[in-house]
């Protein structure tokens, strides 16, 4: 057992990383939230507001992020392996630019309709960053936690292979029925993001099953 796996038994439950975690998958859910509203409506000037208002929680993203890498340096024990905590941190990091992104590429693209499953994918983005809230939340104490954690994770496991066949269903739909060229690129891709953003939910609970593993 290294110094940092035997110190960590030692480590207050009140950590400064955990209420960084906390903060960090509340914008998670913010974000995913204001995407799901705009995949709601069809109206230009709403997209517009919406995606100044995802502009503005990828900040607080980036803000959240900056500060626990900053605690990471600073810090010299630490709840468990700094790998870990670095790639959690990243990890939802990289879901909040993904749905910055998703909304970016809505205002560049203007697609002339919304596809119906553009709001089926939003719906799954924001229900997998819920599980992951309710899986961070539980963090402070993994052990004690660790069905609870597991049970988000693999409902997290379950609307990433749900997205899969909305994704696949959306682009046969797509290709069948769209005739206009820039319109069925446009779609296609807007569609391939939304499908990878949910992907990337899914490589949060792989590490925090990874965390699971080495506090067994």
């Amino acid at each position: 057992m290294n110094l940092d796996s035997f110190l960590k038994f030692f480590v207050p439950k009140d950590h400064s990383f955990f209420p960084l975690f906390e903060k960090g998958a509340q914008n998670l859910v913010k974000a995913s939230e204001l995407l799901k509203s705009m995949m709601a409506t069809t109206d230009q000037s709403e997209h517009e507001r919406i995606h100044r208002e995802i502009k503005e929680v990828e900040h607080i993203g980036d803000e959240i992020t900056n500060t626990t890498y900053i605690q990471l340096n600073k810090s010299f024990i630490t709840p468990f392996d700094r790998e870990d905590i670095h790639e959690l941190t990243a990890n939802i990091d990289d879901v909040v630019d993904s749905i910055n992104g998703i909304s970016r590429r809505m205002l560049l693209y203007k697609p002339k309709k919304m596809v119906p499953v553009y709001s089926e994918l939003a719906a799954n983005i924001y229900e997998a960053a819920r599980e992951i809230e309710s899986a961070i939340h539980c963090l402070k104490d993994p052990v004690a936690n660790k069905d609870q954690i597991m049970l988000a994770c693999n409902k997290v496991k379950d609307i990433e292979h749900k997205a899969d066949e909305q994704y696949f269903d959306g682009v046969q739909q797509l290709f069948e029925k769209e005739e206009d060229t820039k319109e069925l690129l446009k779609n296609n891709k807007i569609l391939e993001i939304l499908e990878r953003c949910v992907d990337e939910e899914e490589d949060v609970t792989d590490t925090l099953k990874a965390i699971l593993i080495k506090m067994a």
